[in-house]
């Protein structure tokens, strides 16, 4: 139980507020779960209705417009304004902070076990969870007091395309939405035409400091990484992230480490970090963690971040 007080700040399997990346608050490790989302209704038309299921396994209703979105989810908050919903939002968590515009939006919650109470003071007709346990209970809530309620893991690129096309299906918009995820499969795909013959160097997420944690293969860090043209040597954690010993750091010797700004003066200052090679050598790569933190509609340019890192003048 002392570990778990320790890891308080998660979302997706990933640690976050804290050192390196923020999303939002949580009070356990996530690890990724398979999901139930039902893609076939997005297939319909616009004026049709029906339902699908989110990552729950509950109903979510396809019907009008939704007119007051609470977005419990900064990916999610994202694609909504790309999509031109940005001006049905009426609710977010205080972690979305993109676009400029989002910061408008009352913040009613830190995203995970929300003050339910809060939320439907807002009167929303459509409230988006994150699909943890700790939100479950909300969700739940939601449903009894009759407000449509999807709830989705959004862990990998892939997650991020399925959520984009099911809430073009809600709004009633599933041009624009195709049109948003081909305009990031396309940058995407320039990205890794770009580092697809380059040495791959190997690369140390740094997420979290107490306890040491890092970015597994289940987590579209780890899938960034890859497109930019590096390796993650932590590929062979199944999980989206998971802890590990600086030891073993040192052990697997990895060429980059990459980190957030706060994650990277830590990692300058502290001593322990002198038996890693790549913190001796000051082969500290700082990223936007703010760009790089969500799995969501600037996942093109994240990837053309790490590459310029990764390999300066690569990619165009």
């Amino acid at each position: 139980m002392a570990v778990r007080r320790l890891w308080r700040v998660l979302v997706a399997g990933i640690p976050l507020g804290g050192v390196s990346v923020l999303f939002f608050r949580s009070r356990l490790l996530l690890y990724s779960v398979s999901v139930a989302l039902t893609l076939g209704a997005c297939q319909k038309s616009s004026s049709d209705s029906g339902t699908v299921r989110d990552d729950f396994g509950e109903p979510v209703r396809i019907g009008a417009v939704p007119k007051r979105i609470a977005s419990l989810n900064p990916a999610t908050t994202e694609i909504l304004f790309t999509l031109g919903a940005g001006s049905h939002l009426i609710g977010r968590t205080k972690y979305d902070l993109w676009p400029d515009s989002a910061r408008l939006i009352p913040a009613l919650s830190e995203g995970i076990s929300p003050n339910v109470e809060a939320v439907l003071g807002a009167h929303p007709d459509l409230v988006l969870l994150y699909a943890s346990q700790d939100n479950r209970m909300a969700a739940e809530r939601f449903r009894a007091a009759g407000i449509n309620t999807l709830s989705l893991k959004v862990d990998h690129i892939s997650d991020f395309r399925r959520t984009t096309e099911l809430l073009g299906v809600l709004l009633h918009d599933s041009a624009r939405a195709r049109t948003v995820i081909d305009s990031v499969e396309t940058t995407l795909q320039r990205v890794r035409s770009a580092t697809r013959d380059v040495t791959r160097p190997t690369v140390f997420w740094h997420i979290w400091d107490a306890p040491l944690i890092t970015i597994g293969a289940g987590s579209f860090l780890s899938e960034l990484v890859d497109i930019a043209g590096g390796r993650n040597v932590y590929a062979d954690m199944k999980g989206p992230s998971g802890p590990i010993s600086l030891e073993d750091v040192a052990r697997r010797d990895p060429d980059f480490i990459l980190a957030g700004p706060i994650g990277a003066k830590q990692i300058e200052s502290d001593p322990r970090w002198r038996i890693v090679r790549a913190a001796r050598e000051k082969k500290i790569l700082v990223v936007d963690t703010l760009l790089v933190a969500r799995p969501s509609v600037r996942l093109g340019e994240a990837a053309v971040l790490l590459a310029h890192l990764l390999h300066p003048g690569t990619v165009q």
